[in-house]
């Protein structure tokens, strides 16, 4: 939420393409190896924390190294392109596209190297939280 609401998001890239699976965004270096200054705790199942959402089409999780009691995530997200569940209780879903996935369908289809980065950069304009109630 704090790095949303201090427009961390605005003009970073998303760095990892794979299509089909997901498109990955929110390191400031744009390498993948980067992240914000706090690492917070990954909430799910394999952590110990409860995660009722599944990863389907269009959910955001955040990105984290290997390990999953590292507590390594930070800033990195992905969005899932297709229902990847392999994921479910690994990955903590936060929420989910709700407008917008033809963007992510037109990301996910660009051309990428043999380590899945775009060879033009995706840039992200804004990010910012819309809530339903």
């Amino acid at each position: 939420t704090k790095l949303v609401k201090s427009g961390f998001y605005d003009g970073l890239t998303f760095h990892r393409i794979i299509e089909g699976f997901m498109i990955q965004g929110g390191d400031p270096e744009g390498t993948g190896s980067g992240g914000s200054k706090n690492e917070i705790k990954g909430e799910f199942d394999s952590n110990g924390h409860y995660n009722p959402i599944s990863h389907k089409r269009g959910v955001i999780s955040m990105a984290r190294l290997g390990d999953p009691y590292f507590n390594s995530a930070s800033s990195q997200f992905f969005i899932c392109h297709n229902d990847a569940f392999n994921l479910d209780g690994s990955y903590a879903a936060f929420g989910k596209v709700i407008a917008g996935m033809s963007t992510v369908d037109k990301i996910a289809t660009v051309k990428t190297n043999a380590s899945d980065r775009p060879t033009k950069n995706q840039t992200i304009s804004s990010i910012r939280f819309i809530t339903i109630e």
